[in-house]
């Protein structure tokens, strides 16, 4: 049997290193909401269906996340992150491919893997908070997520260099620098040591047992049904899967929103920049912030500032105006999401992690699918102000939840 010590002996390499990759996979999401919406717009037949890539990609993440799950259960959670930088590679390939040949399928094929790869990259959250001692967890996957920042620079960097290198296949290069950094992120991955999963207890004797019920689990934990039925279980989910919704919802839209109004693609990138550093930089404190005030405060407070963005978005169409709304939009996602994250820490045993996390994901991700389909279609109908006036409608409903998961806890200490 393992000492504490003895389990956690790497401890900060392993952290480090999901940190790393977290930069330099993060780009790989960077790249497709900066270009998938306009690469899309001009393969497609029609103009209805300019952000279907960046849709297809949220499908890939919610279609991959029960499978990498299953991958990390059996075979280690580094099985499935070299899985998953492989995913990162093709996209690069097929992506350029699709360009070169002008294929709006295999344009949407690419972008299934990229979900792929991006369903296996916010595992990694998951992952430090395996590596730490308890009280270090929440600490240790705010960190990781931190590692995003230099993605949010990488990113959008890679497109502004790479973006006219192949003449006249505007952003093939760029997709194919985007799976090479997929192939340094592997490298990266290759030397984490995640502790082994945790063991079910052995099974009491015989005689000890005798004409008692049995009190122990199988060696996979609760069943799911038991799970998912926690108040704070939904509640977590409830409020991961809005904070993701809303964030992908208006990012989907945001760059065609920013062509369609007139601005520079530089405009866009820039805009695309700042909103992935916000989304990422609260990594650096917000474990903290958990830690004192608690994850549910941080969520409301995640979801406030997303508020306040598609507020902001409402006030006009200029530069300014979508870039505040994107870094508050990012914030809000940090927030919300991370503190989200943490609260799903607080629902299963060691020996249900993987499960438990790969359905939360599951779950998550895809609701995102739905809200993706809809923002290209309401941006292409409506207008960006009809897609900023929709978003509100999922943060009425979260607040109910989180209104009603109150008056309960305050019940239950009344009684």
């Amino acid at each position: 049997m393992h000492s504490d010590d003895n389990l956690y002996t790497h401890a900060g390499s392993n952290v480090a290193r999901l940190t790393i990759a977290q930069a330099l996979a993060g780009a790989n999401s960077t790249v497709v909401f900066a270009t998938g919406s306009i690469v899309g717009n001009a393969l497609a037949p029609h103009r209805a269906l300019a952000t279907l890539p960046i849709s297809i990609f949220v499908v890939g993440m919610a279609a991959c996340s029960l499978p990498a799950g299953v991958v990390a259960q059996r075979f280690g959670r580094r099985a499935a992150f070299l899985l998953g930088t492989g995913c990162g590679m093709l996209v690069g390939l097929l992506a350029a491919l699709a360009i070169v040949l002008g294929s709006f399928a295999l344009f949407c094929t690419a972008m299934f893997f990229g979900g792929a790869y991006a369903a296996v990259v916010l595992s990694f959250r998951f992952s430090a908070a395996d590596c730490v001692p308890p009280e270090r967890r929440a600490r240790a996957l705010s960190f990781v997520m931190a590692g995003g920042v230099f993605a949010g620079v990488l990113g959008p960097q890679l497109v502004n260099f790479t973006m006219n290198l192949w003449t006249p296949h505007t952003f093939a290069a760029t997709f194919l620098a985007q799976g090479a950094v997929a192939m340094l992120a592997a490298l990266v991955l290759s030397g984490v040591r995640i502790p082994g999963h945790a063991r079910a207890p052995a099974p009491a004797p015989a005689s000890a047992t005798a004409g008692a019920p049995l009190k122990t689990h199988a060696a996979g934990g609760r069943p799911m049904r038991v799970i998912v039925r926690q108040p704070l279980f939904v509640t977590a989910v409830f409020c991961a899967a809005v904070s993701y919704l809303l964030m992908n919802f208006l990012m989907t839209a945001a760059p065609l929103a920013m062509r369609m109004s007139g601005l520079s693609q530089t405009s866009s990138n820039l805009g695309v920049q700042w909103h992935v550093i916000a989304m990422y930089a609260p990594g650096f404190f917000t474990g903290r912030i958990i830690a004192r005030v608690g994850a549910q405060r941080v969520v409301m407070t995640g979801l406030t500032l997303i508020g306040l963005a598609a507020a902001v978005g409402l006030t006009g169409v200029d530069v300014a105006h979508f870039w505040v709304t994107l870094v508050l939009l990012g914030l809000g996602w940090n927030f919300g999401f991370v503190g989200a994250s943490a609260l799903v820490l607080e629902c299963h045993r060691p020996e249900e992690k993987a499960r438990v996390q790969s359905v939360n994901d599951f779950i998550v991700f895809g609701t995102i699918a739905c809200g993706s389909f809809l923002s290209g279609s309401l941006l292409n109908a409506y207008g960006w102000s009809t897609v900023l006036w929709v978003s509100f409608i999922p943060l009425a409903l979260v607040a109910c939840v989180l209104g009603y998961a109150a008056a309960t806890r305050r019940g239950e200490m009344a009684a």
